[in-house]
């Protein structure tokens, strides 16, 4: 039996066990957390059950299927998720065949790849800082089945994680020239294909129900730093996608208005200035403060002044927007339009469609608008008085609205949103329903605005004679004693202990916002602003790129040069061994690295007569030195002297 294909020694085994786990949960953290558990509590089984022997292959095939069965029913199609998936699964699965040193290795190798993977999927500092750690284990794990393999005895941990880090280190410098000066290109070098799993976020679609998993998501969606003013939290109202079609249970956008120039808008005031750094939505969606007077290089608002980036947002982006309440939001309404904005399938909600005709004709028609506007206000009086919001709510029927309205009077913001608008259209009043995110935490630590996917909202907008489109939230009319079901009361503990660790949670969160601008944010323009500050900014493309081969032949070359160097001994009577060495080195009677001190001692002295008795004395004391009971300080100085005094 070669020594690669000996069993490990029981501390190997669990030593490389340690590691896959380390490189396995970077990439259970970026998948969906049932799929995740499952992956992670199944491969903690098969290595309990795999640990003193492997399993059969009969049992491993059967347990591949269902982990690519749970992978496929979890996560659809074919994508970076399912992807990461099936790796995940299978590292998970690998203990069940690792006996060997054989073994060892190729799961240290395999698992290596995880957290390769991972950064497909994220690229903030937690799946970096565990990224390293996992590779620092798995270079370890590494290093101790050499160390076991060639029979010599396993490295004290400290050195050995000296060593590891020692070799991380040297890639740092490849690292950083591959950071600053490799071209940024506005698509990978490689066509993945998109995520499997839907990123959460706002919709071009609005249906019962549609909005419930977002208001539980509390990741981030934004982060906004003002300049100047600050608007009121109530003021905060970040317009998204405006819907404009009803089919009887969804809301649509309308896209044959994309690609249309805005309407004329009336500021009310001067507005508010702000930079917007938003999480990746691999859309081109994107949200502004009601209303965007001033949008960026890249960025275009469509006819509804609904936000929109020229390209995908797969990570990161940075807007420096303006916007301002308006004072008059088209102010007119072309019939066409208009016609859209009155428009309402036939045969559903037969009971909303009687309410808003029936106030229309108790209030009669008018062309100033304050008919309208009492149409809308008896609405919002009707909420009030009479409606509840909560997120518990049953399943949709086909007279959504119907229900919502005259029996169940409960919901939350997209019932409310939607019954309001179509109840407004009953009356004659053009309508659209808006999504986007209302309200915002402020950061203490950073000075920022933190928008949550759960400040996920909708709203309504009227429109009146020469006043346009007015915004009316008929979700907070809702009077505050008949608020039942909040996220408050389905997570009681977790927000008892987000209030509880504030600081912690806005610091970390501070942290991921820093690493955004320095490390994400690092793009093309900022790119060209170092190489402007470095004198090189007539690089182009081309330039860069050589640029960086020369940055990178450096530095491989500065990696082979300390890894290839001798190391400079640090015991004085070891170098002062060497330097007698050296003098004879250059007579062309160097030392062989296997022959022993006094051999090539007595070797020299055979070949040089005037070498004498004092070489191979000096031979003799050095090894007693070196290798015998340790000597006072003093006699070694004294035996460094006679080294360095010996000549040739």
């Amino acid at each position: 039996m070669t020594a690669v294909a000996a069993p490990m020694s029981p501390a190997s085994h669990r030593l490389t066990l340690l590691a896959a786990a380390a490189c396995l949960l970077p990439l259970l953290l970026q998948l969906p957390p049932v799929l995740a558990w499952g992956i992670g509590l199944g491969g903690l089984a098969i290595t309990v059950l795999s640990w003193r022997r492997p399993l059969p292959a009969w049992l491993r095939l059967p347990l591949l299927l269902i982990a690519l069965l749970a992978v496929s029913r979890e996560l659809p199609g074919i994508g970076r998720d399912t992807a990461c998936a099936v790796l995940a699964a299978m590292l998970a699965l690998k203990p069940a065949e690792t006996v060997t040193r054989r073994d060892g290795r190729s799961l240290i190798g395999f698992a290596l790849f995880a957290p390769f993977a991972t950064f497909l999927l994220d690229q903030g500092p937690l799946s970096l800082l565990l990224g390293l750690l996992a590779s620092v284990l798995a270079l370890l794990a590494m290093q101790r089945l050499t160390t076991e393999a060639v029979g010599l005895p396993p490295s004290r941990p400290w050195p050995a994680l000296r060593k590891v880090l020692w070799l991380i280190g040297l890639g740092l410098p490849l690292a950083l020239a591959a950071f600053w000066l490799f071209p940024r290109l506005p698509t990978p070098l490689w066509g993945l294909p998109q995520r499997a799993a839907a990123v959460p976020g706002l919709s071009d679609t609005m249906t019962p129900g549609s909005m419930f998993e977002l208001l539980l998501d509390d990741s981030p969606a934004a982060r906004v730093q003002f300049f100047g003013t600050t608007p009121a939290p109530s003021q905060m109202y970040w317009r998204g996608p405006v819907l404009w079609d009803f089919d009887g249970r969804t809301w649509h956008q309308a896209r044959d208005l994309l690609d249309l120039p805005p309407p004329p808008m009336q500021p009310a005031g001067p507005g508010w200035d702000y930079q917007l750094d938003l999480e990746p939505t691999e859309s081109r969606q994107l949200i502004a403060l009601d209303l965007p007077t001033r949008l960026p290089d890249g960025a275009r608002a469509n006819y509804d002044f609904t936000p929109q980036a020229l390209q995908k947002q797969d990570g990161v982006s940075r807007w420096r927007m303006q916007s301002a309440p308006p004072a008059a939001f088209e102010p007119t309404l072309s019939p066409r339009l208009r016609a859209r904005a009155l428009a309402l399938p036939t045969g559903y909600n037969p009971r909303t469609l009687a309410l808003g005709r029936q106030w229309r004709r108790e209030a009669g028609e008018d062309a100033d608008g304050q008919r309208d506007a009492a149409i809308a206000a008896r609405a919002l009086a009707m909420i009030r008085h009479e409606f509840a919001y909560t997120l518990n709510v049953p399943p949709a029927g086909r007279n959504e609205v119907d229900d919502f309205l005259f029996e169940r009077k409960q919901g939350y913001c997209e019932h409310f949103s939607s019954a309001f608008v179509v109840l407004m259209r009953a009356a004659g009043i053009p309508a659209r329903v808006v999504t986007g995110y209302a309200g915002g935490y402020r950061n203490p630590v950073g000075g920022y605005w933190l928008i949550r996917k759960s400040d996920a909202h909708a709203w309504a907008e009227i429109w009146l004679p020469r006043r346009g489109w007015v915004r009316i939230d008929p979700t907070a009319a809702v009077a505050p004693e008949r608020i039942y079901d909040t996220l408050a009361d389905r997570r009681p503990g977790r927000i008892g202990s987000v209030i509880a660790l504030g600081p912690v949670f806005d610091a970390a969160d501070w942290l991921r916002r820093g690493w955004n601008d320095l490390v994400l944010g690092f793009n093309a323009q900022r790119q060209q602003r170092l190489l402007d500050a470095l004198g090189l900014d007539r690089l182009g493309s081309a330039g860069l790129g050589l640029l960086f081969a020369l940055a990178a032949s450096l530095a491989i070359g500065w990696v082979a040069w300390q890894v290839t160097r001798t190391p400079r001994p640090r015991d004085p009577l070891l170098r002062a061994w060497q330097r007698l060495e050296r003098r004879y080195r250059r007579l062309d009677r160097a030392r062989a690295v296997h022959e022993p001190a006094q051999v090539w001692a007595a070797r020299v002295a055979a070949d040089i007569p005037q070498a004498g008795l004092p070489l191979p004395e000096l031979a003799r004391r050095f090894a007693e030195a070196r290798y015998g009971p340790p000597l006072p300080p003093e006699a070694v100085a004294a035996l460094c002297q006679e080294l360095d005094r010996h000549r040739p």
